[in-house]
């Protein structure tokens, strides 16, 4: 899984994206990182209140990695992206 998330919501959805190709269900992903199924609920949901230790539990039971790079530029018109 390579992708770029830049807000709570996009983290969340990437989260519930490579949960779902384990063939998790919450309830599994909450047991794996030692959180409660509800607290996976919430940061899938992009609840930006999420705790950074909440993350990287999940992260490691999901045997993911956060990498910290300068923000990509987006193209300023269609002709660009060519």
């Amino acid at each position: 899984m390579n992708q770029i998330a830049r807000t709570a919501k996009q983290v969340g959805v990437a989260v519930r994206r490579h949960r779902r190709a384990l063939g998790w269900s919450q309830s599994d992903l909450g047991s794996k990182s030692g959180l409660r199924q509800a607290t996976i609920s919430t940061l899938e949901s992009g609840e930006p209140g999420t705790r950074l230790r909440t993350l990287v539990d999940v992260m490691v039971a999901l045997e993911l990695e956060v990498v910290i790079r300068d923000r990509s530029k987006a193209p300023k018109s269609v002709e660009e992206l060519f």
